[in-house]
């Protein structure tokens, strides 16, 4: 079976964490997403996959590969602009125009049995379906009326308060006939939701059908989101694992937990889990790593520190009687001491917080940011070196 991986957009809205990676490649549970992603998909059945590239493409080639670690094979198809989702779908027809396909983005993060919506699609006779799936914010996905039937009546993109017929939203993944290609000019930027669906409810001789998804998905749009797909992520573990040598000297772990190599956990912490922790991590003494919360490969965790539902990249350096919650911590990044990090706050790659400096929720910290002494972060600090709107894919 086939599947369509988008995998073109920047990622703005993700930003900081989108200037120096594609934003499937945004770590989850330090692995990134797309991995997720492609072996949720393979160990479906959908082996025969075609990736469409656009924003650092090669970064994903080189995650991916072949696809032999996957038990799949991948192909590779490069947009030379912007094309949009369906333009971009068009531009790799020839590797997906002799059976139906399943359509999915390069961000999303799932559990659901998408091999069911596959073969609820081949016993219908739709040119289209969308996987839906209901949720509480509508207004910021396309959103689909359906009939007892599942026949799709209507169909609106980011619906304006009055609009929100249904709380049904797109997930953005879609299973497809072939046919479909006929709709989609070439070299045009066309998109699913807003050109294409239209198209296709206008002819007489089509219809597109809904499927009523259950399980978790998200399209990862937004630093809570990630959070969230994280914390699935992290519910998925069921037991304590330790890969090489560990280190404890007098702590307590509540599993489970995922240990790398070389990990170092000092006198008097408390590791209460799900939790992950890369190679090479060292905690310090009297600290506490709460649920839901994943700290990368060679990060330093100083004595007293508290951090509680985050996540921690890698090379990251926090400094003693500091406390983080609920926050995105990228690349080489120093929290120096006696900071707070507070909830929904994402710091840039080699951004330095000085120490006694406290970070309002929802925050954004941008990269090689330097923030002074005992200051009080209560707007997105910014790095003119770097584009400063979050706004986009």
């Amino acid at each position: 079976m086939k599947v369509c991986i988008m995998c073109g957009g920047e990622g703005t809205r993700l930003r900081p964490l989108t200037f120096e990676r594609p934003k499937p490649c945004i770590p989850i549970v330090n692995t990134p997403s797309i991995i997720h992603l492609v072996d949720h998909l393979s160990n479906l059945g959908f082996t025969d996959i075609v990736v469409t590239l656009g924003y650092k493409g090669d970064d994903i080639q080189n995650t991916l590969g072949d696809g032999s670690l996957f038990g799949a094979e991948i192909t590779y198809v490069r947009d030379p602009v912007k094309l949009g989702t369906a333009g971009s779908v068009k531009n790799a027809e020839e590797y997906l125009n002799d059976s139906p396909f399943l359509v999915v983005g390069g961000d999303h993060i799932t559990d659901i049995d998408l091999l069911q919506f596959y073969r609820e699609h081949l016993r219908g006779d739709a040119i289209a379906s969308i996987g839906l799936i209901s949720i509480d914010e509508p207004s910021e996905y396309g959103i689909a009326e359906i009939d007892v039937n599942y026949e799709i009546m209507r169909f609106t993109e980011k619906p304006s308060p009055g609009q929100i017929f249904s709380n049904l939203a797109s997930t953005g993944m879609y299973v497809c006939n072939p046919e479909i290609f006929e709709y989609i000019p070439e070299n045009t930027k066309f998109d699913f939701a807003k050109d294409l669906f239209p198209v296709l409810m206008e002819q007489p001789e089509t219809h597109i059908s809904g499927w009523l998804a259950r399980g978790n998905w998200s399209d990862v749009g937004s630093p809570r989101s990630l959070r969230e797909a994280e914390h699935w992520k992290l519910q998925e573990m069921s037991y304590t694992n330790i890969s090489g040598d560990i280190t404890i000297k007098g702590a307590t772990v509540h599993g489970p937990v995922h240990f790398g190599e070389g990990v170092v956990i000092g006198e008097n912490s408390k590791i209460i889990g799900p939790v992950s922790i890369g190679s090479g991590t060292v905690i310090g003494n009297r600290v506490i790593i709460g649920p839901y919360t994943s700290l990368g490969n060679d990060c330093v965790i100083r004595e007293g520190v508290k951090v509680f539902s985050s996540s921690i990249y890698n090379h990251v350096h926090i400094g003693a009687d500091t406390t983080i919650s609920g926050s995105i911590i990228d690349n080489e990044a120093a929290i120096r001491e006696q900071c707070n990090i507070e909830n929904d706050t994402v710091i840039g790659p080699r951004s330095v917080i000085k120490q006694g400096s406290i970070v309002h929720s929802k925050t954004r910290i941008w990269p090689e940011a330097v923030i002074p002494e005992h200051s009080v972060v209560t707007e997105d600090y910014l790095n003119p070196d770097y584009e400063t709107h979050c706004s986009g894919s």
